[in-house]
């Protein structure tokens, strides 16, 4: 049928039938909410590089939480900012370390009201910044490994209910998932960065947790956003090795990824929308060329139309009081 039989416009013209039809839905329940946990008591500090976010103490964890489950929100990433660090990250492993501490009290007021996602990695506990143990200037990745399986058993043994390696080392998700289930702790799941780019969009979070990367960088690891297909070995070797779901980092310009894993594998997908995107949207807005939470909107809805299950973005509460209010 052609026109003027086929108006494609009638589905448009009202508002109510462009809702009937709409396709891509999104959900408060898509949205995953990273926190910066930070020592002290009594600290909100907002993160220059990024406008509305901060570093908070547990204290101010619990009052986040309290504003996040009151829209709906249940899902937290967190992300240490320790002022304790050593050469290879093992003070993370403690269970007196900053997310640990945080997860118990967490845990201790909302049971099972709130889902907590630990992140996963040494980067933010190591004198140097980067996200293992260095040895002949390069990250071991053996090594690497021990640190990252303690640190993990740490984490959900103080309640994380779910683990994120962020670390990018090869065999992570079978020795993470080995350590837990000889420890009892078979039912926690594994949701891997897979999917993560050696990308320029993460300095407002290196900021954030206070990063200082001494030396080189993490091209050998992380991956090269030339490359077209080295996702596919990524995601496969990762859900060969037992992970859960799959989190692809960055999600803005690597729409054409998420897309693609979603076409060749039968796995959740998280997409990060990550600190790079959000300062863009906002150093736009403050210049008056865009309307920050429309742009915003877009973007997240073009994230999940490209495939993704859930989203972690740091405008997930802006997002939710939108979806309220329609």
């Amino acid at each position: 049928m052609k026109y003027p039989e086929s108006r494609l416009r009638r589905l448009r013209y009202n508002k109510n039938i462009r809702s009937l039809v709409q396709d891509v839905q999104l959900n408060i329940s898509d949205l995953i909410y990273p926190i910066f946990v930070c020592e002290g008591e009594n600290i909100k500090n907002e993160i220059e590089s990024l406008k509305g976010q901060y570093r908070l103490s547990a204290d101010k964890v619990i009052e986040k939480c309290d504003e996040l489950i009151e829209i709906g929100i249940k899902s937290i990433l967190l992300f240490g900012v320790s002022s304790k660090k050593d050469s290879n990250g093992e003070i993370a492993c403690s269970s007196t370390s900053i997310v640990p501490s945080t997860i118990k009290k967490i845990k201790k007021k909302y049971k099972d009201e709130i889902l907590i996602i630990a992140d996963l990695c040494n980067c933010s506990y190591t004198n140097h910044g980067h996200c293992g143990t260095i040895k002949d200037g390069d990250v071991d990745n053996d090594k690497t490994l021990k640190t990252l399986c303690d640190q993990g058993l740490t984490l959900v043994k103080s309640g994380a209910d779910v683990l994120a390696p962020s670390d990018m080392m090869d065999g992570r998700v079978s020795k993470i998932r080995e350590s837990l289930d000889k420890n009892g702790f078979e039912k926690i799941p594994i949701f891997p960065y897979s999917v993560k780019y050696a990308s320029s969009f993460y300095g407002p979070f290196r900021d954030a947790v206070d990063n200082n990367l001494e030396g080189g960088d993490r091209k050998t690891h992380q991956m090269d956003f030339k490359n077209s297909y080295e996702f596919i070995r990524e995601v496969e070797y990762d859900i060969n090795e037992g992970c859960d779901a799959v989190i692809i980092k960055p999600a803005l310009a690597y729409l054409d990824v998420i897309s693609k894993v979603k076409e060749n594998f039968n796995i959740p997908i998280i997409a990060y929308s990550v600190s790079g995107e959000y300062a863009m949207i906002n150093s736009a807005a403050e210049k008056n060329l865009v309307d920050e939470l429309e742009l915003t909107m877009e973007i997240i809805y073009s994230i999940k139309r490209a495939g993704a299950t859930a989203i972690v973005t740091y405008s997930a509460v802006e997002i939710a009081k939108k979806i309220l209010s329609n």
